[in-house]
């Protein structure tokens, strides 16, 4: 991973959604560009479409219906599989949600397995199931196409209407399938691959083992491929009922061929739900198989009118029945949407002859063009914002808003497309009634250079591209350029629509172009990340955040994690006379404990937090609060998962005294006779001391194969071992063994530990005789408590719920945790009082996204 530090965090955080997003533009814009390729095919596809049998459309909706119900009853199908049973309609229902809002996520389908499962969690189905039987819908929707199109792949490839990359195609995917084949026998059976997939991610054996308690029921689950394979015959159906209704000649098996191409691009498509990706691969299948362009267009648009638009607007409708603040960011994505697809197809297709006509008395033609450019570009920009409507972002709603106004104009100046006009209307109406849901707001200088950078690269590349064009000699596109054509020629390439009329003749002017069209990609592109960017959040504290914070913890500390949270991989939030400290990590900040503030500002603090973090668009999770601070959140509704329990040693009643101390008392002998003796160093402690201990936590740290972590402890930081008391254990040679370092610890009477490392060569006992030269210190100093930290995973006595339960089989039984049990054994040896600590978090889909955000947070 190293070698990736040089690309920025963005990028590197949300580099899926990015490629999967330029995967979608890429397909999207080249239909549009077969689209414009073919204007002499659009009269032809828009007489087929008019003409259409609607006997044969009528028979495709009730079909389409008949579709909509068979993937409901997969569903319920996919519960049987694992014991658990929803309605038919509860099924439909989850569908239409999910289906409808897979347009808006980044990974399509996939990502929307995990919304909408409130109803059918209470009928008392735990989330876990929820989640396994929404995975069985899935990987059977895709084993279906497979099962399907081994034998229409094999017919074509033999009949030669499939090439010799379709067929490596058809040999990768039955590689895949018997590869997941493979692996699912070898979780269930704990074979070879299971266990080196635990070796190198031994986390995921929690997941494996949740995995392998469901059971599943054979004859459900083939019930439900029966289901998804007969969802696929429907779709072959629909493309036959197409070619039938546009009396084109009709074929099942190009059909067939053709369905089945278009779903694997939508099954790869992880944006738009494969809107232009499949009727890009669609169209060109089709015309391979022989038909005209214009018959290809007709029958794909029509397929998709009854597979693609049905759903998604009877999906959208789905959301009435409980109308709530989802459902005002649904519609206006859902108009939005809609408005980007009305402008691209009104642009597209023929003007009505009579209104441009009389549009010629009033306006010039270069105006006219120029408006239809406007809308093109309204309307791919309109697709794109649809799609981050979703997130609330308030910037999202100002360019919605401007797409709209430039739409009800263009459509206007175009053609007098008052129906478009009135569309995008309404559309902006309904924006202004939805506003109130659009508050997360931008960065203002994010915002500021986002649109700095677009009008600087607009205005430079036009002023270069009409010089250019205006000064070029004649030789290089044949045409002697007006000042007018200089302008319009470069707005075309910098939009990326590229012109009908202009064939560069020569190399340089290819160039040329090529300079204007990168140029106008990498605006675009700028203004995109403006767009989805919603914020750049400050990495570091403030140095008077930093005081101020630190006399905060003098008058409202009562924590032993409170020094670590003024530690430099902190930001801080303040309100008022308190404070929380966090991290961020994707769209989660991790708050370490609870807030810093009088008791009474509590769940103040945390409601404003909240409300910062609306704002912002981001999740918030509390770790390592205890028992007693729990209580304040769950008067605020949030929920809690048990991580581990502290341990607090008492001094006063500590004693090597008993049998139960008998090991540490050998220990304390062993490493006595040894030669060893322990040592306390008190602040400033000297250069040569910290170069000591600096060898002996380099050497820990590649003896044990360890990191530096942060958050809830520190690391070994030069200036801040400076400034603390440091107990060692040394030999005669006074050469160091062993080391810990006293923190402030804000609990009164109590003492705390960050840091303990010792050299590869220490005698055995040596932790047990620097925890109790450490606690005859403190002791001393008049200190009556130590923390002596926290045990991961341990105390559960009875697991609540299905986390819990994960984590109670993980600490018991399987091998990559035991260190935790070696962790708890060591820490019980000195008979503390253990406390509860929990994570606090809002939402149960929050915990999906946990280990990595945690993984994340820790890391310096």
């Amino acid at each position: 991973m190293k070698s990736f530090k040089f690309i920025p965090p963005f990028i590197r955080e949300n580099g899926k959604i990015i490629v999967g997003f330029i995967f979608t533009v890429f397909f999207l814009a080249l239909f549009i560009w077969f689209i414009k390729h073919e204007q002499g095919e659009l009269k032809q596809v828009r007489q087929l479409l008019l003409r259409a049998n609607w006997v044969w459309i009528s028979w495709g909706i009730c079909l389409s219906i008949v579709y909509l119900f068979v993937h409901g009853m997969m569903y319920r199908s996919a519960f049987l599989t694992i014991g658990s049973r929803i309605s038919v309609g509860n099924g439909t229902l989850l569908y239409l949600k999910r289906n409808f809002v897979s347009i808006f996520l980044p990974a399509g389908g996939v990502s929307s397995l995990a919304f909408f499962s409130g109803d059918i969690e209470k009928k008392g189905i735990s989330q876990s199931q929820i989640n396994f039987a929404s995975s069985i819908y899935g990987f059977v929707g895709i084993l279906s196409v497979v099962v399907v199109a081994i034998p229409v792949f094999i017919y074509a490839i033999f009949e030669g209407s499939i090439g010799n990359g379709e067929g490596l195609g058809l040999i990768a995917v039955l590689v895949l399938i018997a590869a997941i084949y493979g692996l699912y026998r070898s979780v269930i059976s704990e074979g070879k691959i299971y266990r080196l997939i635990i070796k190198y991610v031994p986390t995921i054996e929690i997941y494996l083992a949740d995995f392998r308690s469901n059971a599943i029921e054979r004859n459900s689950f083939l019930k439900t491929l029966g289901y998804s394979i007969f969802i696929e015959v429907i779709g072959i159906v629909h493309i036959y009922i197409a070619m039938l209704a546009l009396a084109i000649e009709s074929s099942i098996i190009n059909a067939m061929v053709a369905y089945i191409i278009g779903v694997v691009f939508l099954i790869i498509s992880p944006f738009l739900r494969g809107l232009g990706a499949v009727e890009a691969s669609m169209t060109y299948m089709l015309i391979r198989l022989g038909y005209s362009s214009a018959e290809a267009i007709s029958i794909t648009f029509v397929y998709r009118f009854m597979e693609f638009w049905i759903p998604m607007l009877l999906g959208a409708f789905s959301f009435l029945l409980k109308i709530n603040k989802l459902l005002m960011r649904i519609l206006p994505a859902l108009l939005l949407f809609l408005m980007g697809v009305v402008n691209l197809i009104s642009v597209l297709t023929p003007a009505i002859h009579s209104r441009l006509h009389f549009l010629k008395d009033f306006l010039p033609v270069e105006a006219i063009r120029v408006s239809n450019y406007f809308v093109f570009t309204a309307g791919l920009f309109l697709l794109v914002t649809a799609a981050f409507m979703l997130k609330g972002l308030r910037i999202a709603w100002y360019f919605a808003l401007g797409l709209c106004f430039i739409s009800l104009v263009g459509h206007i100046t175009k053609a007098i497309d008052y129906e478009e006009s009135c569309f995008a209307l309404l559309v902006i109406v309904i924006l202004f009634i939805s506003r109130r849901e659009y508050y997360i707001k931008t960065n203002p200088r994010t915002r500021s250079v986002g649109i700095q950078a677009i009008l600087l690269s607009i205005g430079a590349v036009i002023l270069y591209g009409t010089i250019g064009f205006y000064f070029l000699d004649k030789k290089h596109f044949n045409i002697d350029f007006s000042l007018w054509q200089s302008v319009r020629y470069t707005m075309e390439n910098f939009i990326l629509i590229g012109s009908n009329d202009l064939v560069a003749s020569d190399r340089f002017a290819r160039n040329f172009l090529l300079s204007i069209n990168i140029s106008g990609f990498l605006s675009i592109a700028v203004l995109i990340y403006t767009l989805i960017r919603p914020y750049i959040p400050k990495s570091v504290i403030e140095d008077d955040e930093l005081e101020w914070a630190s006399l905060q913890l003098e008058k409202h500390g009562n924590s032993s994690l409170d020094y670590f949270k003024t530690y430099g991989d902190k930001l801080i939030y303040r309100d008022g006379d308190g404070f929380l400290a966090y991290r961020l990590s994707r769209n989660f900040a991790v708050v370490l404990e609870s807030p810093v503030c009088a008791p009474e500002d509590s769940m103040r603090l945390i409601r404003s937090f909240d409300k910062y973090c609306e704002e912002k668009g981001l999740k918030n999770l509390y770790y390592r609060v205890s028992e007693n601070g729990s209580t304040v959140f769950e008067a605020l509704n949030k929920k809690k998962l048990f991580l581990g329990q502290e341990g607090i040693v008492d001094l006063e009643t500590f004693s090597l005294a008993g049998g139960g101390r008998k090991s540490i008392r050998n220990a304390l002998k062993r490493v006595s006779d040894s030669g060893y003796t322990s040592k306390v160093y008190h602040a400033p402690i000297k250069d040569g001391i910290l170069q000591r201990l600096k060898s002996v936590s380099d050497e820990w740290l590649k003896d044990t194969g360890r990191t530096e972590i942060v958050f809830s402890q520190g690391m070994f930081d030069w200036n801040e071992l400076k400034t603390q008391t440091i107990i060692t254990v040394e030999n005669a040679e006074e050469k160091i063994v062993a080391f810990l370092n006293l923190v402030p610890d804000y609990v009164e009477g109590e003492a705390t530990y960050d840091l303990i490392r010792k050299t590869a060569d220490a005698p055995n006992g040596i932790i047990d005789f620097i925890m109790v030269a450490m606690f005859e210190h403190l002791r001393l100093e008049g200190f009556k408590k130590v923390n002596i930290g926290f045990a991961p995973m341990s105390g559960i006595s009875h697991a609540k719920n299905i986390p819990e339960r994960s984590m109670k089989f993980a600490y018991e039984r399987i091998h990559a945790f035991s260190r935790y049990k070696g962790l708890r054994d060591a820490k019980d040896k000195f008979s503390p009082i253990w406390s509860n600590k929990y994570l606090i978090y809002s939402q149960d889909y929050d915990l999906l996204q946990v280990p990595a955000v945690l993984n994340h947070v820790i890391k310096p």
